[in-house]
């Protein structure tokens, strides 16, 4: 296709440059050596390859780069050409110490820590809002299903496919939805399989009514589209043909049951779903954790009333709210102000979701849904703070919650099959429940050690 030939006059698709991390100087020894990792990337051994990991200096000054092509490139010369664009532009429109910028074609990432991520977290590009609505968006959620779903198990189990796939679909009226997936080949298939799991959800989320759509990610990319736009000549081309799958039409499941009323169909097909984080952090389908929807929480917290809310973090407010079965929750709202929030409150859902103490929150659920291109990611734990009770602390009471912090501290640290460090514990993260028993809430900086891990150099300030 001519699109892959024509690099130079592209813009890139979404660049993640994060004000949260340090900025470099110019010509300082960060800056040299991150020239000489982008050099290294578009080189032509690495642009034969496709993808390509490096890293040059010493700590504190060291930095690590990656690159990836998209798999149905067969040129070599065209992914170094997008290689080289990449570099160039994030070095003319970047100055963290952390940043990344996807192409079409290909992606470009450095930093100044190694690439060991925590959770999964997707960008929703711009252009996603531009596309189309579909006519029967039930249908086309069948369809797009059956083909993400296969191209995701083929990139992700299937060797020769060096974790890339691409293929069609026929859907009825004489169109074709056009699909392709792609993990970093750093990756373990069960991770690619895990990581384009949870891009899956998101593309679900955000754009499975629409005619087209794309999520980004650090590890893994998932795009649809209903005209073509890979290589159709690749050798990593698949094609699902039509008759291989049988989607029944809203209508179709109305009519096969007469005793089913519109409203008890209306609940069948918008059921929230449940889900709990694996391992590798990754959100999956489960009767564990509720997948909550926005508008439920809404009506918790009387929309997000000012009335109900209970204070503002750095990320969002928090809110309290009842649900339907009059238990109380507190609720915290992702600020639509940046992806900073994202990262830490994806980290946190991950990591509460694992953690089981009195001391500790419970998380209870979350949501997840698109918006003027922006996403809330709710979760919703017990609510523990009544202003009436303060008058009534008396020193036994304060030693009690003292007590418990350190419980929880010493659960987190040693006890837990998870040694993970908090970063940020101060009065506004302790919450008390109605017995005031205390609760360490808030672990969107919180770092996971490894077993026998006792330290860790970090050139990034967190905490208050």
């Amino acid at each position: 296709m001519s699109s892959l030939n024509l690099v130079s006059g592209e813009d890139p698709i979404h660049i993640y440059c994060p004000s949260e991390f340090p900025l470099y100087n110019l010509n300082s020894s960060f800056h040299y050596n991150l020239s000489r990792v982008l050099g290294l990337l578009s080189s032509d051994d690495a642009s034969k390859a496709g993808f390509y990991n490096t890293s040059i200096g010493e700590e504190p000054n060291k930095v690590y780069g990656q690159s990836l092509c998209r798999g149905d490139i067969g040129n070599s010369t065209v992914c170094k050409e997008c290689i080289e664009k990449a570099s160039q532009d994030i070095m003319n429109r970047c100055r963290s110490e952390n940043a990344m910028i996807w192409y079409n074609l290909c992606q470009v990432r450095y930093s100044f820590q190694s690439f060991d991520v925590v959770a999964y977290t997707g960008k929703y590009p711009k252009q996603n809002d531009e596309e189309k609505n579909v006519s029967d968006p039930i249908r086309f959620r069948e369809y797009l299903t059956f083909l993400m779903k296969n191209l995701s198990n083929e990139a992700a189990f299937n060797p020769v496919k060096n974790m890339f796939a691409a293929g069609e679909i026929d859907y009825p009226g004489k169109k074709t939805i056009y699909g392709l997936v792609q993990c970093t080949r750093d990756m373990s298939l069960q991770d690619c399989s895990s990581c384009l799991s949870s891009a899956f959800t998101e593309i679900t989320t955000c754009c499975s009514y629409r005619e087209g759509g794309i999520i980004l990610s650090r590890t893994c990319n998932m795009r649809f589209q209903m005209s073509q736009f890979f290589n159709a000549s690749s050798a990593y081309l698949l094609v699902y043909p039509t008759s291989s799958v049988r989607v029944p039409t809203a209508q179709q499941i109305f009519n096969s049951n007469e005793e089913m009323s519109e409203r008890t169909l209306l609940q069948e097909l918008t059921t929230p779903r449940h889900v709990a984080v694996t391992e590798e952090g990754d959100l999956i389908s489960s009767e564990e954790l509720l997948f909550m929807t926005l508008a439920s929480i809404r009506v918790a917290t009387d929309d997000f009333s000012d009335t109900n809310k209970l204070g503002q973090g750095g990320f969002g407010a928090v809110y309290k709210g009842v649900l339907a079965d009059g238990n109380e929750v507190a609720v915290k709202r992702l600020s639509r102000k940046s992806w900073q929030g994202i990262e830490e409150f994806k980290n946190e859902v991950v990591l509460i979701a694992k953690l089981q103490h009195k001391n500790l929150v419970r998380l209870l659920g979350c949501a997840l849904e698109g918006e003027e291109n922006r996403k809330h990611l709710t979760d919703s734990c017990s609510y523990y703070e009544d202003p009436e009770k303060r008058s009534k602390l008396d020193w036994k009471t304060y030693n009690g919650i003292i007590n418990g912090i350190a419980r929880g501290l010493l659960y987190l640290h040693e006890e837990s099959r998870l040694k993970i460090i908090h970063r940020d514990l101060k009065p506004n993260n302790v919450l008390l429940d109605h017995e005031l028993l205390a609760k360490i809430s808030d672990f969107g900086m919180a770092r996971i050690f490894s077993e026998n891990q006792n330290a860790a150099n970090t050139k990034r300030v967190v905490g208050t």
